[in-house]
């Protein structure tokens, strides 16, 4: 995984203003990396809590425990005040790396959920270092089968089931998605992958770009080498691990893909994108102009993410019909 440095297009002004005070007040000045030696202190980071999403979205939480292939597996299910019978569910996979985060980071989930009528069921995957590959995606498509198979007690409609996840979660709902094909798992309505990580290689120019970046070359290859060891960047790696290493994209869900012309991601995602079109697949693709990685969090009344999140609720009236 050498490095060669590409430009940076420009940032949004209103994102790079929340980034660059985020920068300077939290962390000194100096852009966060997430180094091996950091990733116990990334894990500790619990933000948001419980509390803290249950004060800011009106829903109910109920922690359940679902059977995975080798252990139980925690998820959230997050149920709208005014939630009645059933409506879509959604399938949430938080980001982080790979390394970090929690379910109770499932904004732009329960953002989703509020404005379609549905209900978020979130997964507290278990992460490497502690559990590598294939842990996360087996743990993901447990969850994903004891939701569908629970969908009515849930308040799901089975026929309304969208997977959907965030940065690694992104990249692990893609591979999930995978299997869910490959395995003849639940049909899902849809497939919603914001700012997916898909591809260990690091290969794209993207992918190489330096400078005030949020999510960096350095914390991306830390993220890879935790879920995949000395296999990552080698042909010993799976498509169920890196979608983005998929040579058959065929038979996905209709899916949606976003991401900023200032991310990392942005090329690998493109290049999933156009592999879905080329196999005759539904994808909506949007590269967000000089948006950063998770922009949405660190400037939420940007415009840039005002546009943004109206784009993701289109998408999600369109597939689920309403």
């Amino acid at each position: 995984m050498g490095n060669v440095d590409q430009p940076v297009p420009p940032m949004d002004e209103e994102c790079a203003a929340a980034w660059n005070h985020l920068v300077e007040t939290q962390f000194g000045g100096r852009i966060p990396e997430i180094t091996e030696e950091l990733v116990p202190r990334a894990q500790a980071h619990k933000m948001p809590t419980r509390a803290m999403v249950l004060d800011q979205f009106p829903v109910t939480e109920e922690e359940r425990s679902v059977p995975g292939l080798d252990a139980e597996i925690t998820v959230s299910v997050f149920t709208p005040h005014d939630h009645e019978g059933t409506g879509p569910g959604i399938v949430w996979l938080h980001g982080g790396g790979m390394i970090a985060g929690h379910r109770f980071g499932a904004e732009a989930a329960l953002q989703l959920a509020l404005a379609s009528g549905g209900v978020v069921v979130s997964v507290e995957y278990r992460m490497p270092p502690e559990y590598p590959d294939p842990t996360p995606v087996d743990d993901c498509y447990a969850a994903l089968l004891w939701t569908a198979d629970h969908a009515g007690e849930l308040g799901i409609d089975p026929a309304a089931l969208v997977l959907a996840g965030g940065s690694a979660g992104g990249g692990l709902a893609a591979g999930t998605a995978l299997h869910v094909r490959d395995d003849g798992g639940p049909s899902l309505a849809g497939l919603l992958l914001l700012s997916p990580m898909l591809d260990d290689r690091m290969r794209t120019a993207s992918a190489h770009m330096s400078g005030r970046l949020s999510w960096t070359r350095t914390s991306n290859e830390t993220g890879w080498r935790a879920l995949l060891g000395d296999r990552a960047g080698t042909d010993r790696v799976s498509s169920y691990a890196a979608p983005g290493r998929a040579v058959d994209v065929s038979r996905l869900p209709p899916t949606f893909i976003d991401v900023g012309s200032v991310d990392l991601f942005r090329d690998e995602d493109v290049a999933f994108a156009t592999s879905i079109w080329a196999s005759g697949g539904d994808a909506e693709l949007h590269v967000w102009r000089g948006g950063i990685h998770g922009y949405e969090g660190y400037a939420p009344e940007s415009r840039l993410t005002v546009e943004t999140l109206a784009a993701r609720e289109r998408w999600l009236t369109r597939v689920l019909g309403r």
